[in-house]
């Protein structure tokens, strides 16, 4: 089988994709960039393979010869390396987020047109077993049209913080707000229905002393009131609450559908549970349907992280370089309609919780309004525009903080238990 020659940015969450290449007979590693020095001799020595070339300089691992660019750079900055890698004419497959700002949004849905690349965004949780599961469902009109969903992403992070921030004051991690990272909780919703999001109202959590004690400024976690274009209401929650949850549940006209609660011990986002009807109205007694679906490719995802989500966004990614026009990859218009919602839910939490609009970029009009919008966290990027980080402003954090998470990092980083070459190559600790 031919194989597709992939570049991949980032070492430490670029290893599961690494991974990938390493094992699959559709795609191998040629490149690898970061700007870590030592996390790339890491993935050297673990990976021991001379036709590998590692770069510290994006600009000159872009003119590699090779097909596509893996980017798990930080998430603020996925948009302008996406534009640069396709302009170079090179596939893209983009961590999330998609984009930290309209501006970049507008760029990224014109380049993309522009080039023709492949554009794939690697949503891991929509391939996650019982959500993947719900959509063929949904698909097949199991449950009819969609009314009503909840999904929730709770993942609290507090004690690998030192581990994905270094200490660093102004890691990306501790910079954005509350509604940013939402397509953990919201993708998978909108990769089952296949519904767009119209408008949006946020809310925010203010109980911050876990976030404050690990250096991050946004609020405790967000929730976006999201309503599609066939007037069905999402409501969806993520963030740093005390234990982790896992949940999507979506209502249709004659039944419902839901993954398993992690504390009901049954399978969590591996179980499906399937309550519905055959037609609205039939009410007819029957048992609800309890099970683990069967997947496709169980046995080689069996070993990669996120449910074994990491191998198909990836294997799907490379399918369609290939040619496989079934291959379902999360393309750039649906890539954005899972992560504006987050961007304009945070506007509304800003404008006192009122509802705000969504831009549907597909319409070339409509990208004029967002052309040069540039608010964001990041001062570097945002100029005049620049946002709090907070609904009730930017808090200000003693550097003590960042100095005890920047040793605790390092501690980690040298116990034999924690950031082996083992962990780089399967990409398990790295988000």
């Amino acid at each position: 089988m031919e194989k597709v020659r992939i570049g991949v940015m980032g070492a430490y969450r670029g290893a599961s994709m690494i991974n990938y290449c390493e094992n699959a007979d559709n795609a191998k590693v040629v490149a690898i960039c970061d700007k870590w020095i030592e996390g790339l001799e890491r993935q050297k020595a673990a990976l021991n393979d001379p036709d590998i070339t590692y770069y510290t300089d994006f600009e000159d691992f872009i003119r590699h010869d090779m097909d596509a660019v893996v980017l798990a750079n930080y998430a603020t900055e996925h948009a302008p390396f996406a534009i640069k890698a396709m302009k170079a004419g090179k596939h893209v497959f983009s961590e999330v987020l998609p984009v930290q700002t309209m501006q970049e949004a507008v760029e990224l849905v014109e380049t993309v047109e522009a080039t023709g690349k492949v554009y794939a965004y690697g949503e891991n949780y929509c391939y996650m077993p019982a959500p993947y599961e719900m959509r063929r469902l949904y698909r097949e009109g199991k449950i009819g049209d969609f009314e009503y969903g909840e999904a929730e992403y709770i993942h609290n992070c507090e004690s690998i913080w030192p581990s994905i921030t270094y200490g660093e004051e102004d890691h990306w991690r501790n910079n954005i707000y509350s509604t940013f990272y939402c397509t953990h909780s919201l993708g998978p919703i909108i990769h089952i229905t296949g519904l767009r999001p119209v408008s949006v109202i946020g809310l925010e959590g203010t109980k911050t002393e876990r976030r404050r004690r690990t250096g991050s400024k946004a609020g405790s976690f967000g929730i976006e009131m999201v309503t599609l274009e066939n007037g069905g209401i999402v409501k969806s929650v993520h963030g740093g609450l005390y234990n982790h949850s896992i949940w999507y549940s979506v209502y249709g006209s004659h039944g419902r559908m839901e993954c398993a609660r992690e504390d009901a011990d049954d399978g969590g986002i591996e179980r499906v549970y399937l309550n519905a009807d055959a037609y609205s109205g039939e009410y007819a007694p029957h048992d609800v349907l309890r099970y683990n679906p069967t997947e496709q490719h169980a046995e080689e995802s069996a070993a990669f992280g996120h449910g074994g989500s990491d191998y198909y966004s990836m294997y799907n990614f490379v399918q369609k370089i290939l040619g496989d026009d079934d291959a379902d990859i999360i393309d750039v218009y649906e890539a954005l309609d899972m992560s504006l919602p987050g961007m304009f839910a945070y506007r509304s939490i800003l404008r006192g919780g009122v509802s705000v609009e969504i831009p549907d970029l597909r319409d070339k009009a409509e990208r004029e309004k967002w052309r040069d919008d540039t608010a964001c966290t990041d001062p570097k990027i945002a100029g005049d525009a620049l946002l709090p980080t907070f609904s009730l402003g930017t808090p200000t954090i003693d550097k003590s903080v960042y100095e005890k998470m920047y040793a605790l990092w390092r501690k980690d980083l040298e116990d034999e238990d924690g950031y082996t070459n083992a962990a780089f190559t399967q990409g398990s600790k790295k988000e």
